[in-house]
């Protein structure tokens, strides 16, 4: 894969990553700045995110795995 490509895509996953914790310590930290939400919207908002992480988490981890070169070990 070319490297541009390569990092346009991890910089996303790595951007939807941070926008889901931020989420997710927003609904946890600060739910009064949320505003007029159900506890149902409160549960749905709070399972997307968790759903956003873990999607941004495989894509990290599956561009890492088929798209780096291992790095030569260097004997002591």
């Amino acid at each position: 894969m070319k490297q541009e490509l390569f990092d346009m895509l991890m910089s996303e996953a790595i951007a939807e990553r941070n926008k889901a914790i931020l989420t997710l310590n927003l609904l946890s930290e600060h739910p009064v700045g949320i505003g007029d939400h159900s506890t149902k919207d409160f549960y749905e908002n709070a399972s997307e995110a968790l759903i956003a992480l873990v999607d941004a988490d495989d894509k990290i981890e599956t561009l890492n795995r088929y798209f780096t070169t291992p790095k030569k070990q260097v004997n002591g």
